[in-house]
């Protein structure tokens, strides 16, 4: 899920929608697969036609690894998405085929069945149709779709598991559904942060309780943004990153000024496992990011009213990194119903 392309091929896009068939072809011929949700966690939203499915995810996850989805077969959804960060990458901008750069930091991979738009411009509406954009895209796995779709469609296993989960032929429809289906999985929600607010006093050591009161304090106003069980809104906002930005953000979707310079706020969740950070990757360390939120950013003019000095003490900078740190959920990133 790396860099948005903001024209994904409407007519390709068109035509995936359209061919859903009837509610009795994909009646589907493998056993309901349980997606155990954390506490507090709201139910997932899961749309018609792509319930969950033991062979719907065992299939995307095959594909989530499978490198013929890039026109050389050298790049694979996990090359760019490591279990290990959070199904982010470990540097600002991830190689494409033949070394090529993309264009925005590989964003991590997690609770992604909540999210109302995907990517840091949300230019792609659903789960499913998401893929489009990197196998397009000439930076990142520069293959025709179609053409990746016939070349995957070669694969027997990936036929017969094609008939079991969704009762027709591997085709494009079965790529981004399953997909959909096997990300809808990934999810994370054991941090010490969950444990202690399910009750567990003692996940949570003296420093990162005085970082989570200073983080959920009208002072920094963090939760402002990043509240909620998933620690986003999912809204759009300029954070100060620079005063002139390279990158004009969500107008590149919605070609409205007030957007320019805006990028979807980032779930907290597993951030001190997700560096480098920001849209470009530009800030390497999360020591560095509260350095930024406490400096209060540079001069752009759209930068939201909530960033400002903050004049955080040494201590309070250390509580702030002890709590943001107890976000980390290790039982996810060592999981390995997620690993290739």
């Amino acid at each position: 899920m790396g860099k948005t392309k903001v024209f994904i091929g409407i007519c390709l896009i068109t035509a995936l929608l359209a061919t859903g068939c009837g509610k009795d072809e994909l009646e589907p011929l493998d056993a309901p697969y349980e997606l155990n949700l954390p506490v507090g966690f709201p139910p997932m939203p899961v749309p018609v036609g792509n319930e969950l499915t033991v062979k719907r995810v065992e299939l995307g996850k095959m594909l989530f690894f499978d490198k013929g989805m890039s026109r050389d077969s050298t790049v694979s959804c996990g090359s760019c998405h490591l279990q290990t960060n959070a199904f982010s990458d470990v540097i600002a901008i991830s190689s494409g085929i033949e070394g090529r750069k993309g264009m925005r930091n590989s964003p991590p991979l997690f609770n992604l069945g909540y999210h109302p738009y995907y990517f840091f411009d949300g230019g792609v509406p659903t789960l499913e149709l998401q893929v489009l954009a990197p196998v397009q895209d000439v930076n990142e796995m520069d293959h025709d779709f179609p053409l990746a779709v016939e070349r995957l469609a070669q694969n027997p296993r990936y036929q017969e598991m094609a008939r079991i989960a969704y009762n027709r032929e591997f085709d494009a429809f079965v790529l981004t559904r399953a997909l959909g289906a096997f990300e809808r999985t990934l999810v994370s929600g054991n941090s010490a942060y969950d444990q202690y607010n399910n009750g567990q006093s003692s996940a949570l050591n003296e420093s990162a309780k005085r970082g989570l009161a200073l983080f959920q304090s009208e002072r920094l106003s963090c939760s402002g943004c990043h509240g909620g069980f998933n620690f986003t809104d999912y809204s759009f906002k300029n954070n100060g990153l620079a005063e002139v930005y390279a990158d004009s953000g969500r107008i590149r979707v919605t070609a409205v000024e007030a957007d320019r310079d805006k990028f979807k706020v980032p779930s907290l969740r597993n951030v001190a496992l997700t560096a480098p950070y920001m849209h470009d990757g530009s800030i390497a360390s999360l020591a560095q990011v509260v350095e930024h939120y406490n400096s209060g950013g540079a001069n752009n003019p759209q930068k939201d009213e909530r960033i400002k000095p903050l004049n955080l003490t040494a201590q309070e900078k250390s509580d702030l990194l002890e709590f943001l740190n107890a976000l980390s959920d290790y039982e996810f990133t060592t999981n390995a119903a997620f690993a290739e």
